[in-house]
């Protein structure tokens, strides 16, 4: 089991930066894939980036390529989603999940095992 933790959430003005935290604990050598979601009021669950623990091969989101920076510090059990040029549609809720899968890239929330609780960012011009 992993147990997941973000942190780093809270208010940017439009063009500002934020970086999210998400900590491991538990059976964190398990983890092949770290990813972020995120979902806005109204809206469904929205896939942000993906990273593979080993690789470390990266995927984004058309929405966020280009602004957001996805990363992990293996030795910290620490995956992060660094935000620049934030903008109001980037408000939402974040929440980062882990994947102990054998899957090739982890793109989708069915390919994840553990998530964690949600911190949410607020963009606003």
């Amino acid at each position: 089991q992993v147990q997941l933790v973000e942190s780093g959430g809270g208010s940017v003005q439009t063009g500002g930066s934020l970086r999210l935290s998400c900590a491991a604990t538990g059976d964190t050598h398990t983890i092949r894939y770290w990813g972020w979601f995120r979902q806005a009021s109204g809206k469904e669950r929205e896939w942000v980036a993906t990273v593979h623990t080993r690789t470390p091969t990266t995927w984004y989101a058309s929405s966020v390529e280009g602004r957001f920076t996805i990363s992990q510090d293996g030795a910290e059990h620490t995956a992060y989603l660094q935000m620049d040029n934030c903008g109001p549609d980037d408000t939402a809720t974040y929440t980062c999940a882990a994947s102990d899968r054998r899957v090739i890239n982890a793109l989708s929330a069915g390919d994840y095992t553990y998530w964690g609780q949600g911190t949410q960012v607020i963009a606003s011009s």
